[in-house]
C-alpha cells in the first residue's frame, strides 16, 4: 500500500493530475499507520480469532 501511495504521488507530480497526487497521499499515510500498528503488534481486523 506505501509503495502504491508513492508511485501514484509521483504520477500525479509528473503528470498534473491533483487527484492522483491525493490518493497516493491518503495511501501512503493509511499505509504507514497499518505498518506501525503491525510492528507493534496490534494488528487490524478479526485476525487475533486465528
Amino acid at each position: 500500500m506505501i509503495v502504491l501511495g508513492v508511485i501514484l504521488l509521483i504520477l500525479g507530480a509528473v503528470l498534473g493530475i491533483p487527484l492522483l497526487s491525493t490518493l497516493g497521499g491518503v495511501l501512503a499515510i493509511v499505509g504507514v499507520a497499518l505498518a506501525i500498528l503491525g510492528a507493534m503488534g496490534r494488528g487490524l481486523g478479526r485476525s487475533h480469532y486465528f
